[in-house]
């Protein structure tokens, strides 16, 4: 690999670092954040349709950036999801009414989901030298630590001195991203992608087969937001101890990616069927307190989802459709998840035991739906 692209890949590679440092230490502890405002479950559960907002900008992303031919179109899209980033989640600090603290999430989700797709194209340029498998997977491997670090600093600065203090601290990580992704941009300014057919082309039975199955686990999957305002509002952690446990949880989530990924090359579909099992039954794991093991099955629930998703759509639908088949994926579970969410923030007001069959049912749909792709040859 030429010396300018090393520095590219590890300045974004760094950038993933950062960011994820800056948003997943903000997101360990929204739950709590939001019952500390005095917001109700409910309101927490508006998380999960910012999940879903990112989404449909990662679709308005991807087509702004696939359209242009300009280089300077990629990166300024990447640098401007970036700055969102950099705005936003600082400015929680200064949010005292959950309808700030809304918004906010939201504009971070929407900075995250424009910049997402440029960045990709950037990244697997950048990666071709070195294997693009093994490139993305340093990349994951940099976006974990972050994920890791970011609630334990969460954690630390809520020790010191509360909320505000911890969301203002976020900015450091956050300037640094952007301070690497200039250092990237500086060495790989030009971008090799070309324009690629958008056409849809016929998906198939198994493809939909498969969006329905994960869909149907997104349901049942329970945001963390939810974990974190259960958490707080049942007294059962601390506001540090909740960013700690979210720390638990992504190291889980680091741990579990490599092995599903290897299974998945030597199993297909097997490797993802752990996921609906573990997103069940981290539920009534969380609602009775058992904090630890909950987060750890938790991160494995979404290692193994997000470690094999991509993957899966790209062995299931041909190239000249994957585009349309990502875009289609990514907005159905995104949709489904959004709609759980706001479905266990209403069960939890009502009666927080009534998650449980909520989860149950959709989670042993999913896994039916998989297993009948079990024998499917996926590669």
């Amino acid at each position: 690999m030429q010396k300018k692209l090393l520095v590219a890949f590890i300045a974004l590679s760094f950038v993933s670092l950062f960011a994820d440092t800056t948003y997943e230490g903000a997101r360990s502890v929204l739950g709590s954040y939001i019952e500390y405002i005095g917001a109700t479950a409910v309101i927490a559960g508006l998380v999960g349709v910012g999940e879903f907002i990112g989404y449909v900008f990662r679709l308005l992303g991807g087509v702004i950036a696939g359209r242009s031919e300009s280089s300077k179109v990629y990166w300024l899209i990447t640098f401007l999801g970036y700055g969102i980033n950099l705005v936003a989640v600082p400015m929680l600090a200064f949010a005292r009414n959950w309808t700030l603290v809304i918004l906010l999430v939201f504009l971070e989700r929407i900075g995250k989901g424009l910049r997402q797709p440029s960045r990709d194209v950037i990244l697997s340029e950048i990666t071709e030298g070195i294997g693009r498998g093994k490139g993305f997977g340093i990349h994951e491997l940099f976006d974990q630590i972050g994920a890791f670090i970011g609630p334990i600093v969460v954690a630390y600065a809520l020790y010191l001195d509360g909320y505000s203090f911890a969301f203002l601290v976020l900015s450091i990580p956050a300037l640094l991203a952007i301070i690497s992704l200039a250092i990237g941009y500086k060495n790989y300014p030009e971008v090799k992608a070309v324009r690629k057919s958008t056409k849809s082309g016929k998906l198939g039975r198994t493809f939909w087969i498969y969006t329905v199955a994960m869909s149907l686990f997104t349901i049942g999957f329970m945001h963390w937001s939810i974990v974190s305002y259960h958490l707080k509002a049942a007294n059962i952690m601390s506001d540090e101890g909740i960013a700690l446990l979210y720390a638990v949880a992504m190291a889980s989530d680091a741990a579990i990616a490599l092995p599903a990924g290897i299974i998945y090359d030597k199993a297909g579909i097997t490797s993802i069927l752990i996921a609906p099992i573990a997103a069940f039954l981290e539920v009534p794991l969380f609602l009775s307190g058992n904090g630890i093991p909950a987060a750890v099955i938790w991160g494995i629930a979404m290692g193994a989802y997000e470690t094999n998703i991509r993957a899966a759509v790209a062995d299931l639908v041909e190239a000249e459709g994957r585009a349309y088949a990502y875009g289609i994926f990514s907005f159905l579970t995104g949709a489904f998840w959004m709609a759980g969410s706001l479905l266990m923030g209403l069960f939890y007001d009502v009666d927080r035991s009534l998650i449980i069959p909520l989860s149950l049912i959709s989670e042993a749909l999913s896994f039916s739906l998989l297993l009948t792709l079990k024998g499917h040859k996926f590669h």
